[in-house]
Order: C-alpha cells, then sequence, then structure tokens
C-alpha cells in the first residue's frame, strides 16, 4: 500500500513538471508570436522618429580642436606630451592646467600623430578610450566596475546561460577596453582613493586580475577562455594620460611617480581673443574689435569665451544684426555675471619707491607684482615698519604636527632692511616706513627681495624708479643676488605687462625663448640692482666693490670717514 501511493505521487510530481514546462513553451512562443512582433514594429518606429530629429551643432563642438594649430597657446605642453607618447617606450602622463585649455583634444592628437611615428609602439587601431573619474561609479562588492572590470556571478540578476550553469563572467572595464592604447582619465584627482589603488595595481601588472568564489580550476564545464582570464589576467596593457584642474599637492604621490607631470597654461587675453574671434567666425557673425577685446577680459578659459559669442551672437541674429558690438559683450558679461580680469600693467611713469617684481602664481603662470614703499623721517632710531599686503604667518604641514611660520616674503622685507643699514649705510630705523604690496595676491617666497630693495632704497633716497623695469631674486643679507625658480614664466609676465627690461640672478642665465623686445639682464647684487633700477644714478652712498673681492659674493659697503 505505501509503495503504491509513493508510486502515485510520484507520477503526479511528473505530470506537474511536465505542465510547468509546456506552459513555459507556450510562454515563449507567445513572446515572439504576432503581438510581440507588433509591439517591437512600434517601439522601432518610436526609436526612428526620436532620430530623426536633431538639432544644429552646438558652437562648442564647432569650435572643438581638430589639430594641433587649433590648440591656442599649449606649444610647451603639446611638446612636453609628444615626448612622453610618441616615442618607442612612451610613459603615463598627468597633465595639470585649468579647464577648456586643450587638455582632452591635446591627448587625443598626440595618439594620433603616435601612431604615424617611426618606432612607437601604437597601432593603427590603438583605441582612445575617454572615462570621467567623478562618474565612475565604485561598488564596494566589486558587482560593478567600470574602471577595472568586474565578474557577473551566477547569483546575479541576468547572468545568462553561463551563469545557469555556474560558471562566473569576467566582465572588462576600460582598463582592458584602452589596452594597446591610451586611457585618458579626466578629472584624475576626483577618483575614489579605492579604485586609484586598484589603478596602481593594474599600471603595474599590465593585466587585471580576477577572484570569484565561484571559478573552479578543475571545473571542465567552464570555457577555455574564461579558465584563462582567472588564471592569466585580463589583458591591460595602455598608456593612461590623467587630465585635473588641482593642483599636485592634491594627487596622490604614488601616481604622480608613476607618470610624467605636464603643464598646461592659462591662456593669455591675445589667445583668448583669436578664440573668440574664431567663434565668431563659425557663427557667420562679424564682430567689433573692442568686443573681441573685452570679451578676452571677461572668460578665463577658451571654453568661456565661445560660451559668450555663443550667446552675443544669438543676441545679435534675435535683434537682425549681422555684428557682435561690444554692448552685446557688456550684457552678456552683466547678466551672466562675468567678472573682468585685472590687467597688470607697469607704471607710465617713472615712480618714487615703486619697483615691478615678479611671482609665480598657484598654476604656474608668471605675474606682476606692484611693491611701492612710503618713508617719512622720524626720530633717529625710533622709526616704525608697517608691511601690508597678504605677507601674513603661515601654516605648514610637517608630518603629524602642523607648524607656523613666519612669510619668506616678510622675511624678505627684514633681509632688505639689514642689508641697507649694514651695507649701504641706510638706516630704516630713522622712517616710519610703509610696504605695500596691492593686488590682493598672496605674496611667499623671498624672490621678491632684489625688488623689495628697489622700492624701499628709493624711498629712503627720494629716487624715481624705471618704471619699464621689472625685477625677480633672492637677496641675501651681504648683498649678494641668489637664483630664483619660474623664471622663464616671469619674464612671459613682464613682456605682457609692458616692461622691456628684466632683471635675473645671474645664475638663472641663460634663459631660452625670451619674447621679442624683452631685454634680460643678469644681476650678481644689489649695487647692479639700484644701477639699473635708477637708470645708471648711483648715489653717493654706494661705491665699486674691491678687486680682491671679485671673485666673492659681491658686499655693499657705506662710504667711510676716510673720504
Amino acid at each position: 500500500m505505501d509503495t503504491s501511493i509513493l508510486i502515485n505521487l510520484l507520477q503526479i510530481g511528473i505530470l506537474l513538471a511536465l505542465l510547468y514546462f509546456l506552459l513555459r513553451q507556450a510562454g515563449a512562443r507567445s513572446f515572439s508570436g504576432p503581438v510581440a512582433v507588433r509591439n517591437s514594429e512600434k517601439e522601432m518606429e518610436k526609436l526612428r522618429r526620436m532620430r530623426s530629429v536633431t538639432l544644429t551643432e552646438p558652437l562648442s563642438e564647432k569650435t572643438r580642436p581638430a589639430s594641433f594649430d587649433d590648440i591656442v597657446g599649449q606649444e610647451d605642453g603639446i611638446k612636453a606630451l609628444k615626448a612622453a607618447l610618441c616615442g618607442p617606450n612612451p610613459q603615463h602622463v598627468l597633465i595639470y592646467g585649468p579647464p577648456g585649455v586643450g587638455k582632452t583634444c591635446a591627448a587625443r592628437l598626440v595618439l594620433e600623430f603616435a601612431k604615424h611615428t617611426a618606432g612607437s609602439p601604437f597601432r593603427p587601431e590603438a583605441k582612445f578610450v575617454e572615462v570621467d573619474a567623478t562618474c565612475v561609479r565604485f561598488d564596494e562588492r566589486s558587482i560593478a566596475d567600470p574602471l577595472i572590470g568586474s565578474v557577473h556571478d551566477p547569483i546575479y540578476q541576468g547572468a545568462g546561460a553561463l551563469g545557469n550553469a555556474g560558471i562566473p563572467q569576467p566582465k572588462p572595464g576600460a582598463v582592458t577596453k584602452a589596452s594597446g592604447g591610451v586611457l585618458f582619465l579626466d578629472e584624475i584627482g576626483e577618483l575614489h582613493p579605492m579604485q586609484m589603488n586598484k589603478l596602481l595595481k593594474v599600471l603595474e601588472d599590465r593585466r587585471v586580475f580576477f577572484e570569484s568564489a565561484y571559478y573552479t580550476p578543475e571545473d571542465p564545464a567552464i570555457p577555455a577562455y574564461i579558465h584563462d582570464i582567472f588564471q592569466n589576467g585580463m589583458p591591460a596593457d595602455f598608456r593612461l594620460v590623467g587630465a585635473t584642474t588641482k593642483t599636485p599637492a592634491d594627487i596622490p604621490e604614488a601616481i604622480r611617480s608613476r607618470c610624467i607631470e605636464i603643464f598646461f597654461r592659462p591662456l593669455q587675453a591675445q589667445e583668448l581673443e583669436k578664440i573668440a574671434a574664431k567663434a565668431a567666425e563659425k557663427t557667420g557673425m562679424r564682430i567689433e574689435g573692442a568686443a573681441v577685446r573685452q570679451t578676452a577680459r571677461y572668460a578665463s578659459s577658451g571654453r568661456e569665451a565661445t560660451n559668450i559669442i555663443q550667446l552675443t551672437s544669438s543676441l545679435a541674429a534675435q535683434e537682425g544684426r549681422d555684428t557682435i558690438a561690444l554692448s552685446d559683450v557688456e550684457w552678456v558679461a552683466e547678466t551672466c555675471h562675468y567678472r573682468a580680469h585685472a590687467e597688470r600693467k607697469v607704471p607710465r611713469e617713472d615712480l618714487v619707491g615703486w619697483a615691478n617684481g615678479l611671482a609665480v602664481a598657484a598654476d604656474g603662470t608668471g605675474v606682476l607684482l606692484e611693491i611701492e614703499a612710503l618713508a617719512t623721517p622720524a626720530a633717529p632710531g625710533m622709526g616704525t615698519l608697517r608691511v601690508t599686503g597678504i605677507v601674513d604667518e603661515e601654516e605648514v604641514n610637517a608630518g603629524e604636527r602642523r607648524l607656523r611660520r613666519k612669510s619668506t616674503a616678510m622675511a624678505s622685507v627684514e633681509n632688505v632692511l639689514t642689508v641697507l643699514r649694514q651695507a649701504v649705510g641706510l638706516d630704516a630705523r630713522d622712517y616710519d616706513l610703509h610696504i605695500n604690496m596691492p593686488g590682493g595676491i598672496p605674496v611667499d617666497g623671498p624672490s621678491a627681495g632684489v625688488a623689495i630693495a628697489s622700492a624701499v632704497c628709493s624711498a629712503l633716497l627720494g629716487h624715481p624708479t624705471d618704471h619699464r623695469l621689472a625685477m625677480t631674486g633672492e637677496l641675501s643679507i651681504r648683498g649678494a643676488v641668489k637664483p630664483v625658480g619660474g623664471v622663464r614664466a616671469k619674464i612671459e609676465a613682464a613682456a605682457l605687462a609692458g616692461a622691456v627690461r628684466v632683471l635675473v640672478p645671474a645664475e638663472n642665465m641663460p634663459q631660452p625663448h625670451v619674447p621679442s623686445g624683452i631685454e634680460v639682464i643678469p644681476v650678481r647684487d644689489l649695487r647692479q640692482v639700484l644701477s639699473a633700477a635708477f637708470c645708471g644714478w648711483e648715489p653717493a652712498l654706494l661705491r665699486e666693490p674691491e678687486e680682491e673681492d671679485a671673485l666673492q659674493p659681491t658686499l655693499l659697503t657705506a662710504r667711510g670717514s676716510e673720504e
């Protein structure tokens, strides 16, 4: 009796399983039947209608660089990028620079250039894979990783036929898709730290290794190619080009040490004018010269210049005009809250207590630094010193501690006063001395020393300095001019500001690629600095160094009682 019941139950189970199978088959057939076909055709028709509707090409796409000649102002950056990528041993690269200066376009064009360079390992089919680090999804469970790749385990929805068979499926990421070419990682500084660590491992191994609890090396049901991927890794032999608007200090040292660092500079006014004029030409509009110049004043990048032209051209077209006027640019700037950039120019005339210093901004560009001094006689030894500008104490990160130190610009002021008192005979303690560094530029670094000395000496002696002269250099307490950094960028800034002569430390010479119209004068000591600043006029306090001191750092000495 028990056996017959068991047999009956078994028969019922088989019938139910057969019924379930038939129902599934019927459902599959109904899905592929006439109704499903009609729905598919309807959706395809919707898709075709959507694709038939297109808008005009945005101006930003029309002006996108198609050749190296179209990238304005980045000749040095492109040259360095070619040197890093177009040789027989291409390197990983980090590109620093503000937005809208051509970093992405330059990297794409350099890869195409490398494909046609003799000895380059990049083949004609090498890919340029672009990924935005701000949009890379990071999943701590490693279910999906579009950058590095992941494994689609059988437990996940949509695992397919292989998943139904219990087989894990490796999914390639961008590093594998870029294998043999270039992976361009935009805003690399925004990459998640875990992703950054994974990327470093890939750069080391040049392949991606996957792990899965569902993988068994002895499983014969797993296809051979999946065995190969798990055992030998997925290919990821590419060259990384990371772009960022951050500073090098914001990028992990581990990634910086593996890359060549290249800097794209902010665009200058005349370069922004060129971009604005070209954008206006693409719109079919004429543009007034004053409108081009004003656009360059308001724009901080090529992208902003293009956006301003886009709005002004639309405004002119709506009013039935074929010319972009200055008033259009002013209206757009006011409406969209664009702020004009201050133009730093040398003074129009010689001034007492004035010097044109030179500095380097955080983005590596040179900046004209205005330094002014005012000296008012006081009771002997009772004078006061006041220094204004952003030269206050600063915090320094010293490992686990944070220290405060005096600004090196403030230290330069003290060095100058010591030199003038001990070596020249000008005692600033007999004056109420006010030194100002206007413009709101944070001043740090000793390179303003010679400029401070010129301004202070001019104020104390009442003699004007040459307004067309700019200078840079550290001043020691013995009066020697020490070398500084960023001299080339400073010379370029001096030329843009209207200077015709630039004083640089003799140890920084020679300087290649000096702009036309600029005379670069090497100086070794304060006497040479003041002689140039005062256009050859030399106060009675100064004398030539003795012959026996010619090979030593030149010292300034006061006229003694022997005279």
